[in-house]
């Protein structure tokens, strides 16, 4: 299984650098998990730097994994690791949804460089 953060699909998106790395788990969305967090990050992004259309082509491609709600029981586990890890909200969040269903994360977010059951990949410029 695999989760691609939210840095992680903006960069495939829009065929940055490192896109090529994030292709690999998003062109297989029988092993995607997309935690409900990572909509919200994505739409907002693209609706900020583009359109609403864009914004909602990009969720309906996230939409072919299975896409995780937050439950009571994963928001005081994040909490946890939150504080544990020193993490923002949303990251911590995004890798405890990766972490409860056995899945590699994939991102380029540096919050996340070193830590277990991570695949970071640092971001390039072009």
């Amino acid at each position: 299984m695999n989760v691609v953060d939210s840095s992680g699909w903006l960069e495939f998106f829009a065929d940055g650098s490192n896109a090529d790395h994030f292709s690999e788990p998003i062109q297989q969305p029988e092993k995607l998990v997309v935690p409900v967090i990572t909509l919200f990050e994505v739409f907002k992004r693209i609706l900020q730097q583009s359109d609403e259309d864009s914004g909602l082509r990009a969720v309906a491609a996230m939409c072919q994994g299975r896409v995780v709600d937050m439950d009571q029981s994963l928001a005081l586990t994040a909490a946890k690791l939150s504080h544990k890890l020193k993490l923002p909200m949303a990251d911590s969040i995004i890798l405890t949804t990766a972490r409860k269903y056995k899945a590699t994360l994939w991102t380029q977010d540096g919050d996340f460089e070193n830590l277990e059951g991570v695949r970071y990949f640092a971001k390039q410029q072009r």
